[in-house]
């Protein structure tokens, strides 16, 4: 089998990285990987030493014509590759595949994690033309429902579940970081449904950094975009491979980034997020209403988010509360990357198997 695996982000490699390694030890399976240019895309692959060919070298600008231009680049490098291969699946989340594999007749399975209300004009462009959608059982994909495969998990457990991530404490000592330190992360917001779309500003910062330092705790700041010139002392200067393994070990998470909050509640650190995102995404609701593992607020709602961070940064034994609630939404979830594994030998019998018995996939529960 044949399988054509597309990715424009870290994190929708990293939720298959696993699942591909061992395929790529399977004869009956051959693997063909393309990315465009994305943050430490292409270092992972690199570091995994996965072949794979970079489609589009440039990253692209930020604005609505950029975003619509590089589209419709992409459909044109990836058609003479697609005609070249002829994959029997075409797998990610971008909207090319979905249109070039409708246009010749190969399946595509799109891989998300968002609704289809937040990522509303890649949904247009794409839910149209792929096959399935494979998603979380709590994302909500609008009109296309029929076209859902929802599994009981989420993406980041593709890659931070027990059975697949272990921390590494040696990291900490690595960059010489503290006991008790805390992540803020700030998210470069350029993707395409970011327009509008705000976070932390240098205020805020700077007030959050004063009260952390206030709780005797370390403030590290790991952003996307330039920092703020009377704050890069706080800066965390990291190889990107070791991220997961500092957020592990850190007592709290605040930021403005969707993707690591997520991140956060799969290794059981509380995180606390100030975006408009706040109270719109499914998982994230999820993960805060029915775990306790994140907190959302909404900008302008500043107050909010320092009496929440002063509240957790004051409770007893922090991480080990945290720890537990991360067991509890561990039992309810699958081993994400079992399922995905199966999913793709199986296809496209998987795909139906889910469909019609939907409880089918508890035997991938640890």
């Amino acid at each position: 089998m044949k399988i054509l695996f597309y990715f424009g982000h870290p994190a929708q490699y990293l939720f298959a990285r696993a699942t591909i390694k061992r395929l790529l030890s399977n004869p009956d399976f051959e693997i063909i990987i393309l990315i465009k240019t994305k943050d430490v895309l292409e270092n992972l692959l690199k570091s995994d030493r996965i072949p794979y060919q970079n489609i589009l070298p440039q990253e692209r600008g930020k604005s609505k014509f950029h975003i619509a231009w590089s589209l419709v680049k992409r459909n044109f490098k990836i058609l003479p590759i697609i005609l070249k291969n002829r994959p029997d699946l075409m797998i990610g989340t971008d909207a090319s595949i979905a249109q070039l594999g409708r246009m010749l007749k190969i399946d595509c399975v799109s891989i998300t994690e968002d609704d289809y209300e937040v990522i509303k004009t890649l949904g247009d462009l794409t839910y149209p033309f792929t096959h399935n959608i494979l998603c979380p059982e709590v994302c909500d994909v609008g009109k296309w429902n029929d076209k859902k495969i929802g599994y009981k998990g989420y993406m980041k457990l593709g890659y931070l579940h027990p059975n697949v991530f272990t921390p590494n404490n040696s990291v900490k000592d690595k960059y010489n970081l503290p006991d008790n330190y805390v992540i803020i992360r700030l998210a470069k917001l350029t993707a395409h449904h970011d327009f509008g779309i705000k976070g932390i500003n240098q205020k805020l910062l700077t007030q959050i950094i004063i009260m952390v330092e206030e709780k005797g705790l370390s403030p590290f700041i790991s952003t996307e975009d330039v920092i703020y010139e009377d704050l890069r002392k706080f800066e965390l200067v990291i190889d990107p491979s070791d991220m997961h393994d500092i957020l592990s070990f850190s007592k709290l998470l605040i930021c403005d980034s969707q993707s690591m909050s997520v991140e956060s509640a799969m290794l059981g650190v509380p995180s606390i997020r100030y975006s408009d995102f706040a109270g719109r995404i499914s998982v994230l609701e999820e993960l805060e209403i029915k775990y306790g593992l994140t907190y959302g607020f909404k900008v302008g709602d500043e107050n909010s988010i320092i009496n929440k961070i002063s509240e957790l940064l004051e409770l007893e034994n922090l991480s080990k509360k945290f720890q537990t609630k991360r067991k509890r939404m561990l039992n309810d979830k699958i081993d994400v990357t079992e399922f995905l594994e199966w999913f793709i030998c199986n296809y496209p019998d998987s795909q139906k198997i889910i469909k019609n018995k939907p409880d089918y996939q508890n035997r991938f529960i640890c």
